[in-house]
């Protein structure tokens, strides 16, 4: 079965973290089959200054 890396800024709660790695697990096995069992995902936190977009760090947006 599948594992699932998912990279975002820090800031979410362990609330959110459990909701979304429980819909994505949820979904995989609605779609691929299998077992909740066998879906790993694995979040990477990213602090705000290790992440840009345009250019820009996110830690010097306004």
């Amino acid at each position: 079965m599948p594992t699932y890396h998912v990279e975002m800024m820090e800031g979410r709660t362990l609330e959110q973290k459990k909701k979304l790695v429980a819909e994505i697990t949820r979904v995989s096995v609605e779609v691929l089959g299998g077992s909740p069992e066998s879906v790993d995902v694995i979040i990477t936190d990213i602090q705000r200054e290790n992440w840009a977009t345009g250019g820009q760090l996110w830690s010097e947006k306004k």
